[in-house]
């Protein structure tokens, strides 16, 4: 799945096995991100209801935070050595993520959906940084773990609209 970047070795203390492995984890998790981030921009745009403003400035703020950790995650498989895809034929290839349309604004299932994804993609992080971490490449579990502390506080902002 990853194509090298460089001709010259990278010589950080990981091998080009253990790279690979963990840059294919990351691509995975680019279009995971970016399924997410798609949804809640869909959803910002689409959101209805009394709770309109509130939504669409929540869906706006976790789209824009969800933008940068995608170029974090894009810059990992870089550092490792290999090309970000970057389509979304590769996107909808590689997500373990579930399109949606515009659920005819109705917000609660906007938030639920949201919700959902977000302890998907928590999930996900932590089997994902276990599996790194079995590789010995600590920088990337680091990583992973920040990953997933940002996506549960994005879960709780969702998370205290449905109680």
């Amino acid at each position: 799945m990853s194509a090298r970047l460089y001709t010259t070795p990278i010589n950080i203390g990981l091998s080009e096995e253990t790279r690979v492995k963990v840059s294919n984890v990351l691509q995975i998790l680019l279009a995971d991100e970016h399924l997410l981030y798609l949804k809640s921009r869909n959803f910002h745009w689409n959101v209805q209801g009394m709770a309109f403003v509130p939504l669409h400035e929540l869906f706006e703020n976790q789209y824009n935070k969800l933008a940068e950790l995608i170029d974090d995650v894009a810059e990992r498989i870089r550092s490792l050595g290999f090309f970000a895809e970057g389509s979304m034929v590769s996107f909808q290839r590689l997500t373990r993520l579930e399109e949606s349309g515009h659920l005819e604004g109705n917000a609660q299932a906007m938030i639920t959906q949201l919700l959902n994804d977000h302890e998907q993609i928590i999930k996900y992080l932590r089997e994902d940084a276990l599996f790194v971490e079995e590789l010995g490449d600590e920088g990337s579990v680091d990583f992973l773990i920040g990953l997933m502390q940002e996506h549960e506080k994005m879960a709780w902002m969702l998370r205290v609209h449905i109680a």
